[in-house]
């Protein structure tokens, strides 16, 4: 960002000293000469670029004077203006001013997006499976050089992929992510207090936002969940219970990593809002329901309005609007279940 406004503010610098010359020529030869407005111009231009042209007149002492030092002080400024312009374009310098416009326009239109603060490792890896499952992701990083990783290149020319330069500790890059129309954030900075503050500051400008905060130090997560966070995570903990369970349970956690990966074709688990299905479909029990025998999914569990969850539930609970199911089955088999539950 501080090289594009460097690199305009070179050619702002540039354009300017050309026409404060120009402005001075004409006013000159004007002055000098008793030439009009229009004959001071084509004599400034042609004496500025050095073209060779004949004069307009016969020049005076003075004209002659003033015309010399007209070419040696233009000649600099000249030659900065052509050079200037041309490292612009040449550079890419154009281009990245371009993009960066175009940036500023899509984060206007962004509503309903997911907020990442940092782009580490743990920013990194949650910026692509959010990018996996179709949402908007608006990232906020410091380090502006991430950019031209060529590891992060598959995120970066991603069309759902935004970024924000600045720091996330900031409420001015939060606003500038428009934080009051995202729906989620997630805060990966690798300092607890900063996460913390940024929980803070989310939690005071967006009172809908879901806040998912990494945490490092033990007894973090208690404070940060005060501050406003619906959840957090602490990757090494994970990360140790993850590794323990490879050795113990191999086969079930391999099962349940394809269960949730985007990407399988095989199996997925999805949930439903019970709030989107057609109301005689409502206060049915899951019998009566027939989900497997009408689309081959499975209802493998049940989450009440009292946030609480079924696992395998009965064929006798009553389906209520403001239950959530999750189905188990091909992205063709949930489709399928879906449509029939809207019908």
């Amino acid at each position: 960002m501080k090289m594009l406004l460097s690199g305009m503010k070179r050619i702002y610098f540039a354009i300017i000293s050309l026409f404060l010359m120009i402005g001075i020529g004409i006013e000159g030869y004007m002055q000098l000469e008793g030439f009009t407005f229009v004959e001071a111009l084509f004599m400034t231009v042609i004496t500025i670029s050095t073209v060779g042209f004949r004069e307009v007149h016969e020049l005076s002492p003075a004209g002659m004077i003033f015309t010399t030092l007209l070419i040696v002080f233009s000649f600099g400024i000249f030659a900065y203006v052509i050079t200037t312009l041309t490292k612009y374009i040449l550079d890419g310098e154009f281009r990245n001013q371009f993009k960066h416009y175009q940036m500023i326009k899509r984060i206007s239109k962004a509503h309903n997006h997911i907020i990442v603060c940092g782009f580490g490792r743990n920013g990194k890896q949650v910026t692509l499976d959010l990018l996996s499952h179709g949402e908007q992701v608006i990232v906020i990083e410091q380090n502006e050089d991430f950019l031209s990783d060529e590891i992060n290149e598959k995120i970066i020319r991603n069309p759902r992929f935004i970024y924000v330069h600045g720091d996330a500790v900031q409420e001015t890059s939060l606003i500038r992510a428009q934080i009051e129309k995202a729906k989620a954030l997630i805060t990966t900075l690798p300092s607890d207090a900063d996460n913390l503050f940024v929980v803070l500051t989310a939690r005071e400008m967006n009172d809908h936002l879901t806040i998912i905060s990494r945490a490092t130090a033990d007894h973090t997560d208690t404070k940060l969940k005060r501050a406003g966070a619906d959840n957090v995570i602490m990757p090494d903990r994970v990360g140790g219970a993850r590794m323990a369970k490879l050795v113990i349970q191999p086969n079930i956690v391999e099962f349940v990593e394809q269960l949730l990966n985007p990407s399988s074709e095989l199996v997925n688990i999805e949930e439903i809002s019970c709030s989107e299905l057609n109301a005689c479909m409502l206060n049915r029990t899951i019998d009566e329901l027939e989900i497997r025998k009408k689309s081959g999914a499975n209802l493998i569990g049940l989450k009440l309005a009292n946030n609480e969850y079924i696992f395998n539930p009965a064929p006798d609970i009553q389906i209520k609007i403001d239950d959530k199911l999750f189905v188990l089955g091909t992205n063709k088999q949930i489709d399928k279940l879906k449509k029939v539950l809207n019908d």
